[in-house]
């Protein structure tokens, strides 16, 4: 898809300098501009690329005056960063602006769905499911019996939602995420097997919600695993069953919650952290990477280590860690100088 200086310009309500109907189809970093794309310069250290990029159009500053001759044609904006970032929203929406049901997908004749909706080849969406509108179901995702999805909701490719699922409005679920499976229940037998406890509840997605690639979210034992208003979670998440996650919290990559622990609002759980099951984390609460956490948080602490503790603490214990071939040393040291202070005393 081609965009003329002139059109962009028209986007942005900014000025051409140059050549207007200069064509650009491809976006790209100032300093790997190339004929046919389009990039923007808002740093003063990048400065110096804008005389030697390839870019046919460049977004600058109201404020840019070029100190040499330029190859681009430019459009000038009050705020660049802002004008690109506003661009990658609108080339994202005009991208991802698929409609219509494609050949080869499965929509139950017992589905509810509202307009433009985007069904994509190979998925399955089963009975009695309610659908709103402007939602994205790109190709070979699975949607289970008499789930539930809010207005304008992408679903990326091979996303997969179990039955009994509800999501809100203007959720994104990115590939490979799997919604309400089930949770991981055994019960032990005296011979040592196991059998399965059925998991007959559901998951709750909120409004706003992002959901990484890969992440999954086991459905409830009993009740519902609910994943509040605003969360952002990245790729390969575990959650487990009958947790519940405040609203706004944000959660990194490979981080594992179990089964039944709170999670507040306004948290933020840094990659690779191991939370133990059946815990109360506090509101506003920060967690940094690898951390292990096996108890109750209080609002408002930061958490570092595994064991997870006070993150001044870790920081202040971290120095002498790192010092402790020294401090040995230094201890063997003062013990040698004892042990001959005291045979000379003796002699």
């Amino acid at each position: 898809m081609k965009f003329t200086a002139e059109q962009i310009a028209g986007i942005l309500e900014g000025e051409v300098i140059g050549n207007p109907m200069a064509e650009v189809f491809r976006l790209s970093k100032i300093e790997d501009g190339a004929e046919g794309s389009l990039t923007f310069l808002s740093n003063p250290k990048y400065l110096h690329y804008i005389y030697s990029t390839k870019a046919s159009v460049t977004i600058v500053n109201d404020s840019f005056v070029p100190e040499a001759n330029l190859d681009t044609t430019l459009i000038k904006v009050p705020d660049a960063y802002a004008a690109f970032s506003k661009l990658l929203e609108f080339y994202n929406e005009v991208k991802q602006n698929k409609n219509g049901i494609e050949q080869h997908s499965f929509l139950s004749s017992s589905v509810i769905h509202g307009e433009n909706l985007y069904l994509g080849s190979f998925s399955y969406v089963g009975e009695n499911v309610i659908i709103g509108t402007n939602v994205k179901i790109y190709p070979n995702c699975f949607i289970g019996d008499n789930v539930v999805i809010g207005d304008n909701v992408k679903l990326f490719a091979g996303a997969k939602i179990y039955s009994e699922t509800n999501i809100g409005n203007n959720c994104t679920i990115h590939s490979g995420a799997i919604i309400g499976s089930d949770g991981f229940g055994f019960a032990p037998n005296p011979d040592g097997t196991y059998t399965t406890i059925p998991q007959i509840g559901n998951v709750i997605i909120e409004d706003n919600v992002d959901i990484g690639s890969c992440t999954t979210i086991d459905r409830a034992t009993m009740g519902s695993t609910i994943i509040r208003k605003g969360v952002k979670l990245d790729n390969q998440i575990q959650i487990a069953h009958n947790v519940e996650i405040g609203e706004n919290t944000v959660i990194a990559a490979q981080t594992g919650v179990a089964g039944s622990t709170k999670i507040g609002k306004n948290g933020m759980i840094g990659g690779q952290v191991g939370i133990s099951g059946h815990l109360h984390i506090g509101d506003n609460v920060r967690i940094q990477a690898q951390s292990g956490v096996g108890r109750n948080i209080k609002d408002n602490e930061i958490l570092q280590g595994s064991p997870a503790f006070g993150y001044n603490d870790f920081s202040k214990s971290y120095v002498h860690f790192k010092n402790l071939p020294k401090i040995v040393a230094e201890i063997k040291e003062l013990k040698k100088q004892i042990l001959n202070q005291k045979n000379g005393n003796n002699g």
